[in-house]
This record gives C-alpha cells, sequence and structure tokens, in this order.
C-alpha cells in the first residue's frame, strides 16, 4: 500500500509537492495556517485540508512534506516525528546547524524517515554524470565548479546563498563523498542586509577543489554543474534542452619540450531520460517510507550542507547605502 502522505504549506513550491504527489496517487491531504488556501487546494485535487495544528496526530497520515519557511522547518520535523510520521522537508532544514541536528536526531530516536528536498541530485542528467564519475570515465575528480544565477526570487529571509546554494552543494557533496576541510566564502548586497552575490570556495581531504557562484541580480539565467577530472571534464547545464543538458569534453593536455600543450575536443553529448526531478524525488520518498530504507538526500548530508553554508556566510561585505534600495534606482 502507498503511504499517505500531506503537504504543510500550500505556497508556491509546496503546490508543486501537492500536484506531484497526486499524479503519484499518494496525496491524501493539505495543509497551511491560511485555511481558505489549503481548502482551495483540497477541493482541486479531492483530498482533505487539515489544520496544521491537527496535521501531527491525524493516524490517518503516515508521512508530511514539509514546504514552510525555514525558519519553522525544525520544530515542525520534531512535532511530526514524534506523532510517528515520516517527513520530507524542504531545503534549507533549519536557519542553525543546532537546529538541523536537533530535528534529525529527533528521527532517529523515533526510528522515522528524515528526507530533504535536494532535488537536483534526482535529475536523470545528475544521475548520468554520477555514473560517469564512478565508472572512472573522467579520471580522478580534481575540481568542481557551479554556478546558479539569475534575477530574483526575493526573500525576506532568506538571502542568495541560502537560498540557491543547497542543490549545487548537495551534488558537490554526492560527488566528493566527503564534507570539505576548509570553507571560505564572501557575499554581497545590494538590495537591504542579504547578500544578493556569494562566491564560496572549498578544500576536501581528498584533494578535491570547488567553487560555487550564487547570484539574484545577474541578467541571465545560469544552471551549471562542470566537474574536471583528469581524463575528461563534463558539463550538467539545466538550461540546455535535454538532449544537450549532459556534456563530455575529452580535452588533452601535456608538456611538450617544456611548454604546456593541448588539444580541445567537440562534447559528446550524453543521452539521458527526460523525466522530472520532483517526480522522482518523491517517488524515492514513498520508497523509502515503503521499504524502511534510507534516503539518498538524508538529515547527515543536509547538516553538512548546513555547516558549509554558515562558514560560507562569515565573509559579508555590504555598500554603505543599499544602491537599489526602495525603487531608488532600477536594474536595467
Amino acid at each position: 500500500m502507498k503511504p499517505r502522505i500531506a503537504v504543510l504549506g500550500c505556497g508556491y513550491w509546496g503546490s508543486n509537492h501537492i500536484r506531484t504527489l497526486k499524479s503519484l496517487d499518494a496525496l491524501s491531504a493539505v495543509s497551511d495556517a491560511n485555511r481558505p488556501r489549503a481548502e482551495g487546494f483540497a477541493i482541486e485535487q479531492e483530498c482533505r485540508a487539515i489544520d496544521p495544528d491537527r496535521l501531527f496526530d491525524d493516524p490517518d497520515i503516515d508521512a508530511i512534506v514539509m514546504a514552510l519557511p525555514p525558519q519553522f522547518h525544525a520544530e515542525m520535523a520534531i512535532r511530526a516525528v514524534r506523532g510517528g510520521k515520516d517527513v520530507l522537508v524542504e531545503k534549507p532544514i533549519a536557519l542553525t546547524v543546532k537546529d538541523a541536528e536537533r530535528a534529525v536526531a529527533e528521527a532517529r530516536a523515533q526510528g522515522r524517515i528524515f528526507m530533504v528536498g535536494h532535488v537536483l541530485r534526482f535529475h536523470p542528467a545528475f544521475e548520468k554524470l554520477k555514473e560517469l564519475i564512478d565508472a572512472g570515465e573522467l579520471g580522478d575528480v580534481r575540481y568542481i565548479h557551479s554556478h546558479r544565477l539569475g534575477l530574483g526570487k526575493f526573500h525576506t529571509e532568506s538571502d542568495a546563498l541560502w537560498d540557491l546554494a543547497p542543490h549545487d552543494l548537495s551534488m558537490i557533496l554526492a560527488i566528493t563523498g566527503e564534507p570539505p576541510v576548509e570553507v571560505r566564502g564572501e557575499g554581497a548586497a545590494l538590495l537591504d542586509h542579504l547578500s544578493d552575490f556569494a562566491h564560496v570556495h572549498m578544500r576536501f581531504a581528498n584533494g578535491i577543489r570547488s567553487h560555487l557562484f550564487t547570484s539574484r541580480l545577474n541578467p541571465y539565467r545560469e544552471r551549471r554543474l562542470t566537474v574536471v577530472g583528469n581524463k575528461a571534464m563534463a558539463v550538467f547545464d539545466d538550461v540546455e534542452p535535454w538532449p544537450r543538458k549532459l556534456a563530455v569534453y575529452r580535452h588533452s593536455v601535456w608538456r611538450d619540450s617544456g611548454h604546456w600543450a593541448f588539444t580541445a575536443e567537440e562534447p559528446t553529448y550524453i543521452p539521458v531520460q527526460e523525466a522530472m526531478p520532483l517526480t522522482r524525488e518523491l517517488q524515492h520518498f514513498i520508497d523509502c517510507i515503503v521499504n524502511r530504507s534510507e534516503p539518498r538526500t538524508n538529515g547527515t548530508e543536509a547538516i553538512e550542507v548546513l555547516r558549509i553554508l554558515t562558514e560560507g556566510s562569515v565573509r559579508h561585505e555590504r555598500p554603505e547605502t543599499a544602491a537599489f534600495a526602495a525603487g531608488a534606482t532600477r536594474v536595467g
């Protein structure tokens, strides 16, 4: 039998969870502090609307997907697992490492599934990239860099780093297989006190280096993860159409008479299955509930992501005046 799953939080991303779970025949209820909003989705998706205070003790709910503002995630997850529910918590799972550790520890103590919504780990192009790396197609991985740039969305609680970087950090950690031993970060705020640009540089004990760049004030969209190995390089570019999302470059670099020489090859585009990452993520959550298995994106990894976010936020530079605040200056 499929688990009976409720979605707590009927905002933009919560609505995607609602519709996807309905398509998987696993949606049992919706819940939101805004009762009319929850009732609207309940009518649309032919399910129940439950008040948040009653959701955690409802005996007809097996699991809860949480798509709330991140400051509420930890406490709501703790209430859920104490009520016997498995949980999938959207990123970030908390605003502090301490709160995240409390939530994950409570899930373990209660014997509940704790999964985190790092949805790009379930993108078919990333899954194929990981297969190529594990098979040695790129050789030894030496460097990873990720760029996630665009215009908006602007949140009152999360800056560009905390809002955009968790997905990329999850992918980087999946490739490196270990947390970094050194993290250096720098951010810049143009609109208010929250960073609109952020750089994070990481060093790993196995010799891999990595950096990521996020921006919510960029004139163009970029969603690109690049992995550099000593045999080949690969690029997962989610802006490209499906036939071009995953490219492998088999460039050669060598020393010739004391000088560096190279040949640049055209990319080979690797076929990947067309599928929605969110559908694959939620199906994985369902499978973990049914089989009582550890999620691919578990609480331990999410805590490591939070540690990097926290360390990467240490250096924060802000102009004396917010040049683009209150509509004083318009970008573009």
